[in-house]
């Protein structure tokens, strides 16, 4: 029953809650009981995603809002809102996506690398630097990167989306390290705030199976086990997952 499961009374932000991944985060994550508030810069998809989420779990309350993710303020606004009418703030899922990859090392195309720090990096900068005290003012917050085992084991081709993936691993690790202090400083038994790294190899959804019948995906998380593996990291203590990467998949 909604309101009574893992996540009851938690309030949860999903940056990128209008793609596949999002989708089936804000799903599971109200079928767990949570309050989500999803986030996307694609109105229509967002929308989708919230009813969605909404008429699979009765009772739920899933909202959505278009902000500019790669705007620091518009970011902070976002975060003061939410905790503004929710009243508290018990975790980030940051799922903002995107790609580019080239054939061979040489041809790698600066271009994608221009893209990929604003969507992969500068999305994951804001959303941490605007809710970071929230999240520590709760005694749940959970602030949850998605990356890639390239991060640690980039190829030739992937030059550009390895290293943004890497430079958002740091920063996340980075917060960690604010949270394990915080709780340092506020002379608890331990901090009760943290942030963690699911990692993949890539991701796979019902469509893209449907598109490639034949297709055998080795390897990839479907985004249904990678909502689970998001729910499970507020199933574990903060020291658990703090400043930790979660392996969804083999390491390389």
């Amino acid at each position: 029953m909604v309101g009574n499961g893992a996540l009851s009374g938690a309030v949860i932000a999903v940056a990128g809650a209008g793609g596949p991944a999002g989708r089936a985060a804000i799903v599971r994550l109200a079928e767990a009981g949570a309050t989500v508030v999803g986030a996307d810069n694609d109105p229509e998809r967002l929308a989708e995603a919230v009813d969605a989420a909404r008429y699979g779990h009765g009772g739920a309350t899933v909202v959505g809002e278009t902000v500019d993710l790669l705007d620091l303020d518009s970011t902070r606004d976002w975060a003061v809102r939410v905790e503004k009418e929710f009243g508290r703030v018990d975790g980030v899922v940051h799922l903002v996506g995107g790609w580019r990859g080239s054939e061979t090392f040489a041809k790698t195309n600066l271009h994608d690398w221009d893209l990929l720090e604003m969507l992969l990096i500068r999305t994951v900068q804001h959303t941490s630097l605007a809710f970071h005290e929230a999240l520590q003012r709760s005694d749940r917050g959970r602030y949850v990167l998605i990356s890639a085992a390239g991060a640690s084991h980039p190829t030739a081709g992937n030059a550009a989306y390895s290293a943004a993936k890497a430079a958002a691993e740091a920063w996340t690790l980075a917060l960690a390290d604010y949270f394990r202090k915080a709780g340092i400083s506020e002379g608890a038994d331990g901090a009760t705030s943290a942030a963690a790294i699911l990692v993949v190899k890539a991701l796979v959804h019902d469509a893209m199976r449907a598109e490639r019948p034949n297709a055998k995906f080795a390897g990839f998380t479907d985004v249904k086990d990678l909502a689970e593996a998001i729910v499970d990291v507020w199933a574990k203590s903060a020291a658990e997952v703090n400043g930790n990467r979660l392996w969804l998949t083999e390491k390389p």
